[in-house]
């Protein structure tokens, strides 16, 4: 495994080469990243994780500084598994000075985290198509958890005419249900504890449905008020949306997806869960 830190060297390094996957990160990898290179290594000859902690997502008074890195054991752990580079620019590598370009999807970086976070997404595209410009994969790997990241992904490749192809990959669980992310270690024991009110909110909702409930506005204010409940747990948001749209709808009537982002004490953490109303 090679690890390279500089634009031209990977061009070079992956020049002429074919069916190349592509899984970005910011790294601290876990459980759920794992997955993503799993699956790039089946389905692909040569696999490329990028790990870099983007600036240009994280809006000021933001966790950018602070965000857990540990290089030394991401580097052993992708060892392990063979793969064939990572990809580890620095800032001033991917954002030279004077920069002063950016990719916005509309309309669907709007709702959801975007309401919260609203550079968050133009921050993630830029970089997102940065990346698919420098490596060329023929694949690239997204994690469901971040399902409207997915979406914006998605809606971009197509748009702009990227010959990508992205996968999402299932969101990995702990043995209790919270969905792995690099910020779970903020969260401190009685934390953790209190964390598993998002899964638990899904699983409510998803019950809900099963049992015939069509109102995602009623769905959407049990799943609250359950939240509520958990004293450490504030909510940014709990929706009940189309998943192709990410658009408010009244009555289910097919899938749907219920996503939210509920901070717990000063962690924010989000879910999500796609139900067939169909099958329930």
């Amino acid at each position: 495994m090679k690890v390279i830190d500089k634009i031209d060297k990977i061009r070079e390094e992956l020049d002429g080469k074919e069916n190349v996957g592509l899984v970005p990160t910011m790294g601290y990898l876990h459980n759920g990243h794992l997955s993503l290179v799993e699956k790039a290594l089946n389905e692909n000859e040569i696999v490329v994780v990028s790990i870099f902690v983007n600036p240009a997502q994280f809006s000021p008074g933001e966790d950018f500084e602070e965000y857990p890195r540990d290089m030394k054991r991401d580097k052993e752990i992708l060892t392990d598994m063979e793969v064939d580079y990572i990809f580890n620019p620095d800032v001033e590598e991917m954002y030279e000075e004077g920069y002063n370009t950016y990719v916005e999807v509309e309309e669907l970086s709007d709702p959801l985290c975007g309401v919260s976070r609203p550079c968050f997404f133009r921050g993630i595209t830029t970089v997102v198509s940065k990346l698919f410009n420098i490596i060329q994969p023929d694949r690239a790997y997204f994690g469901l958890k971040d399902y409207q990241q997915y979406v914006i992904v998605n809606r971009m490749v197509n748009d702009l005419n990227f010959s990508v192809e992205i996968k999402g990959v299932p969101i990995v669980r702990e043995e209790d249900g919270l969905a792995m992310s690099s910020r779970n270690r903020y969260l401190n024991k009685k934390e953790r504890e209190a964390a598993t009110i998002l899964y638990r909110s899904l699983n409510k909702g998803k019950k809900l449905i099963e049992q015939g409930e069509r109102d995602a506005e009623k769905i959407e204010d049990i799943m609250i008020n359950m939240i509520k409940e958990e004293e450490l747990a504030r909510i940014d948001y709990v929706k009940v949306v189309n998943p192709d749209n990410l658009q408010t709808i009244e009555t289910i009537n097919n899938k749907v997806l219920m996503a939210e982002a509920v901070f717990i004490g000063e962690t924010r953490l989000v879910d999500n869960m796609i139900i067939d109303s169909k099958k329930g």
